[in-house]
């Protein structure tokens, strides 16, 4: 916004229309104890082109991946996003939308809501997908929620594949909750679920099951057996998705089974962002429809039959109901899953398809260029997609730092998240790593181990 602050004659005249005399006289409601009776330290005001030069000068500061090759994902990656994107993302119309609670004047965001809704249904094989959520983390715990309002049980199975950060959300989600959340580990060997551990720890007083796919590790999961074990149990089989391209590879987990599906839309034409804002996207099937938080767009007729979209089944008021409600969140992401929509679009099934095969062949080019280096090895050998594991023969710490050096983010050692995977390396390759910046890589952990 333009860098405008208020006059002298401004402040007189919002004060005169309020019936106030002075600034001061807008904080006597707070006790005289309470208040601050020195100036805040605060370096002397400057001006707008000051400001922005100062501001440029911090913001140089920042590494990016423009800055470095970078081999890190996680649950935050690096896709080209066509120029289509931001050009529709950023007109008037779109960019300064708040809220459709009119709707015979936000056809157009109700629309483009409505159109996000069937991608995301299309791509996870579910009946419904809501306006989406705040990111992928936070969609987690409310699918959690929405699972123990299904069935009222109050034991959740994690498997420990799933994003630890996710993990993490949902165990403050839950806090209040009289939840018990038991962790399954993953197998050291295959670096998948085990449903033989699943089945030690899943019976009728489970809510639900929760998995990642492909997990954390970038693992596929047995989602077929997974989802059976939960089915067998009544439990809700929830289906977390933290890189939404690899369905243009994978089956749907509506395939297997999946009651919720849940996951990031970052990768969808969403830049990295330095963390943020993000895309959690919600789906469900549709007997489960009542009890799926967030808000949701329907296609309807009017008077004269004409197509039209409103906000449906959900109104804001329901939202601020506390433990009456489905969910306190009561917005969504509007202009990131009209990114996604853009992104999706532009690229259609064929394209979607493509590009995941390109991902999965460069992540495979690079996995089997490492077998070949002494003190190198794949951790886990389940199959993967656009990333996986690998473990040293010593502590990555001085590697990675030496590779950082050259410019190039190696990977994200996993000592953090498993204290127990402490030559651990999650590396991830997507389109925008090209095959000589794969090979520095190669040669720089050849040169190093």
């Amino acid at each position: 916004m333009p860098y405008v602050p208020h006059t002298e004659k401004d402040i007189r005249e919002m004060l005169r229309a309020i019936g106030a005399k002075s600034v001061e006289d807008l904080f006597r409601v707070v006790p005289e104890e309470l208040r601050l009776k020195r100036p805040l330290v605060l370096p002397a005001g400057l001006s707008e082109q000051e400001l922005v030069a100062e501001m440029k000068k911090l913001s140089a500061t920042n590494a990016t991946v423009d800055d470095h090759i970078s081999f890190i994902g996680a649950g935050a990656y690096n896709h080209y996003i066509p120029s289509v994107v931001n050009h529709i993302l950023l007109r008037s119309e779109f960019y300064t939308s708040y809220t459709p609670y009119q709707p015979e004047i936000s056809q157009g965001t109700l629309q483009a809501v409505f159109e996000y809704q069937t991608l995301i249904c299309q791509l996870t094989g579910m009946d419904v997908a809501n306006a989406s959520m705040y990111e992928g983390a936070s969609a987690t715990a409310e699918a959690i929620l929405m699972a123990r309002r299904i069935n009222n049980r109050k034991k959740v199975v994690v498997s420990s594949a799933l994003h630890p950060e996710y993990r993490d959300v949902v165990k403050t989600y839950l806090k209040a909750q009289p939840v018990v959340i038991e962790e399954i580990m993953h197998c050291n060997e295959t670096g998948k679920t085990l449903p033989d551990a699943v089945e030690r720890h899943i019976d009728e007083e489970t809510s639900c099951l929760v998995v990642q796919q492909p997990n954390f590790f970038g693992c596929l999961e047995d989602l077929k057996s997974l989802g059976e074990l939960a089915r067998k149990n009544g439990a809700i089989f929830i289906v977390v998705i933290a890189e939404p391209l690899s369905l243009g590879l994978l089956k749907s987990p509506g395939e297997f089974g999946a009651d919720i599906v849940v996951g990031e839309g970052q990768s969808l034409g969403n830049s990295l962002s330095f963390g943020g804002p993000y895309l959690g996207f919600f789906a469900t099937r549709e007997k489960y429809l009542r009890q799926m938080p967030g808000r949701l767009v329907g296609e309807t007729t009017d008077k004269d039959g004409n197509r039209g979209f409103i906000l449906t089944l959900s109104t804001r008021e329901q939202h601020i109901r506390r433990e009456k409600a489905t969910s306190n969140i009561c917005t969504n992401e509007g202009l990131c899953a009209l990114a996604a929509t853009v992104y999706l679009c532009a690229l259609g099934k064929n394209g979607l398809m493509k590009l995941a095969r390109l991902n999965l062949s460069k992540c495979e080019y690079l996995k089997k260029a490492l077998q070949g280096i002494k003190g190198v090895k794949l951790a886990f050998n389940a199959p993967t997609f656009n990333e996986f594991v690998i473990e040293l023969d010593r502590e990555p710490e001085e590697l990675l730092k030496i590779l950082s050096g050259k410019g190039m983010w190696g990977g994200l050692p996993l000592k953090r998240f498993y204290p127990y995977l402490d030559r651990h390396i999650l590396l991830c390759v997507t389109e925008m790593n090209t095959k000589a910046e794969t090979d520095v890589l190669i040669d720089g952990l050849r040169g190093a181990l």
